[in-house]
């Protein structure tokens, strides 16, 4: 397992997302809709229309 350090920011999206977008999407999705700097160093999750996946 990865731990991350203390100062890391964990965000977690509670919509579901279409995984089909690709992470080009994902990181956009990051910056508009959670006002976050997906370069920033916090680790995102998104999860999938059913809760089944995680990515």
């Amino acid at each position: 397992m990865i731990f991350p350090s203390n100062r890391v920011r964990i965000m977690v999206a509670i919509k579901p997302i279409d995984f089909r977008k690709g992470h080009d999407s994902l990181a956009a999705m990051a910056q508009d809709v959670l006002r976050q700097k997906p370069t920033g160093g916090a680790v995102f999750a998104f999860r999938g229309r059913k809760g089944d996946h995680v990515s």
